[in-house]
């Protein structure tokens, strides 16, 4: 099988060593000659640090070597099974791609785009030919080390293009998620409370960074904080992509972006990489010691849970992806330590309305409305599972 990758950045990089490595013969494409260059180098640091550990013998480290080649030639991806184009996250960028693509690959072959925000269906728009072979195909970040991988068919993609791609990426040894072609598609979508709500939360004088941050981990056993978890993202990112999302959903409110956030990005306090971002990461540097008052911190914690509890259930009543789906993409592509839906049932769904209509009581803003899903459950007494 032959495996052509669009863009060799860190996601680029990543998707075409997960392509080797199971066995297919990649071609890594990037305008620039230094970028190829860069994934060659940072390819086989990463395959040498693998052997060293154990996990990869020199033999099936120099087999995944010699299935890759580079090129800054689009042409030499003629002959592939599947594209996967993993380029910056620019509409006209991606819809121009897609339009060269038709004129050299086979009708057979399968066009899929690794972004995390634009719609399928409208760079789909930009194969004239056969529109019904384009997909989202969405790896996360590190994409060697998430197994989540979001499956996303356009409006004119065809079943049998959504079953070969899902067959596909299973055998690369991902687990997949099937999710309509909505905004933010599901895990990121579904997460955005979880930051949002938190600096909301430091905005209103609710709690410091710290504290929310302990909350979540030490009372919620969420793996990282929202602040540290925003800062090893990169706040740049997280907040461009809720700024997509809030246009992209028509100004829905539950996804404005942050102000706060857009300062930090604003002073170029962008997190880890960095050194600064809402905590100090050079040496010696001093941050905010959490207040571990286990009342305020459940309150924290109810607080940012049942509206993410919301947004997954707002994406099952909207159809989005099936209630199993949506519970394995939160806890596998963003390790949260229980599926959403499986946490409403153990907190109880009147619990989770009650707690949702009180915060809406109080803030008067539509960002709390409860789901009408939640709602009718609540008057059914019924359960999730």
């Amino acid at each position: 099988m032959k495996v052509s990758i669009i863009g060799c950045g860190a996601m680029g990089s990543g998707i075409a060593q997960i392509a080797a490595t199971a066995g297919a013969n990649v071609t890594l494409f990037d305008k620039r000659i230094e970028s190829l260059e860069r994934s060659r180098r940072q390819l086989k640091k990463r395959l040498g640090k693998l052997q060293e550990k154990g996990r990869l013998s020199p033999v099936e480290g120099q087999g995944i070597v010699s299935r890759m080649a580079y090129t800054t030639n689009l042409n030499d991806i003629a002959g592939s099974n599947l594209v996967i184009e993993s380029i910056v996250e620019d509409r006209a960028a991606k819809q121009a791609i897609f339009g060269k693509l038709e004129s050299i690959v086979d009708k057979e072959c399968i066009l899929a785009t690794n972004t995390s925000s634009l719609s399928v269906t409208d760079i789909a728009a930009a194969c004239r030919l056969h529109p019904e072979r384009v997909i989202g195909i969405h790896f996360f970040i590190p994409a060697q080390q998430i197994k989540l991988v979001e499956i996303i068919p356009g409006l004119q993609t065809s079943p049998e293009i959504t079953d070969q791609a899902n067959v596909i990426i299973k055998q690369w040894g991902k687990t997949t998620v099937l999710t309509a072609d909505t905004p933010g598609f599901l895990v990121n979508r579904i997460a955005r409370p979880y930051y949002l709500e938190s600096i909301r939360m430091v905005d209103q004088g609710v709690a410091n960074i710290a504290t929310i941050d302990w909350a979540m981990t030490e009372l919620g056993g969420f793996r990282m904080g929202p602040f540290a978890l925003m800062d090893y993202i990169g706040n740049d990112i997280n907040y461009t992509f809720t700024e997509s999302l809030f246009e992209a959903t028509y100004f829905d409110d539950r996804y404005r972006p942050s102000g706060t956030q857009r300062k930090y990005v604003q002073a170029g306090y962008l997190g880890r990489k960095t050194g600064r971002g809402f905590y100090n990461y050079f040496d010696h540097s001093t941050n905010p010691a959490p207040n571990k008052d286990e009342d305020l911190g459940r309150s924290i914690l109810l607080r940012v849970l049942v509206l993410l509890i919301n947004e997954a259930a707002d994406a099952l009543f909207w159809n989005r992806a099936t209630k199993e789906d949506i519970d394995l993409a939160m806890t596998t592509g963003i390790r949260f330590p229980n599926g959403l839906l499986a946490w409403a049932d153990d907190l109880g769904i009147s619990f989770c309305v009650k707690k949702l209509d009180e915060l809406h009581n109080q803030f008067r803003e539509e960002r709390y409305k409860c789901s009408p899903l939640l709602r009718k459950m609540q008057k059914r007494g019924e359960r999730f599972y």
